[in-house]
């Protein structure tokens, strides 16, 4: 059985999304730190030609809360607006506009502001939406032991789930050992995530986008293409 687990992030790159597909269940972190200036809840979309930042606004609190203690800014009501202009100003000549603004539109109108909550479900409406039929797991309902760190807590996630192959994405590379995984019984592979280009308007193309671009500009099918093509190492 494969497993891959990740934090949460909004709306994020292809890869995010390859991983998912390619495993059995994802498990996805809500009982870590918040990462200033990451990527869990901000991206990167096209806006005339270029890349563009759009993010979740976050309240203010300590920098050691878990992301599943931390919620949306009380300015979320107005800025949620924005973005969805935004988005619509930006993608609205595009071929599959409709039906992933319908998505997008649905996501962010999702009523809770628990910034792991919210994040979790457009995850889910993703998935759904890319017909990816892969489990999804919270990693504080695992019964392991959570002050474990990197590939100790890792490696007691697969054995809870009872996983024996566990997938990373390639940037894991110099951070976890495949001989110490093996010892454990389980088989540590990498994936490598290949990014065809698409047609993004008649701009010259830019990858690792977020997820909305790609749906923006191919169809399910297209999308399937896209999702398998990776390679594991």
């Amino acid at each position: 059985m494969k497993i891959a687990v990740m934090q949460p992030y909004f709306f994020p790159y292809i890869g995010y999304f390859q991983l998912i597909n390619a495993v059995d269940e994802f498990v996805v972190y809500d009982n870590i730190e918040f990462t200033k200036k990451g990527w869990i809840n901000r991206n990167r979309i096209l806006v005339n030609g270029s890349d563009s930042l759009f993010s979740l606004p976050i309240k203010k609190a300590s920098d050691f809360l878990h992301i599943k203690d931390r919620f949306l800014a009380d300015t979320w009501g107005v800025e949620k607006i924005k973005m969805l202009n935004r988005i619509s100003e930006s993608y609205r000549k595009a071929p599959y506009f409709s039906e992933t603004y319908d998505l997008i539109e649905r996501c962010l109108k999702f009523e809770d502001g628990n910034l792991f909550n919210f994040i979790f479900n457009s995850i889910q409406e993703v998935i759904q939406y890319l017909n990816i039929d892969t489990k999804l797991f919270i990693s504080s309902s695992l019964n392991i032991e959570h002050n474990l760190k990197s590939d100790q807590k890792v490696m007691a996630i697969c054995k809870v789930r009872g996983a024996d192959k566990y997938l990373n994405p390639i940037g894991g590379l110099d951070l976890y050992d495949k001989e110490k995984f093996m010892k454990n019984n389980i088989e540590l592979h990498f994936l490598n995530s290949n990014q065809n280009s698409y047609l993004q308007f008649n701009n010259e193309f830019i990858p690792s986008l977020s997820i909305i671009d790609v749906m923006m500009f191919n169809s399910k099918g297209q999308l399937k293409q896209h999702l398998n093509n990776y390679v594991l190492i």
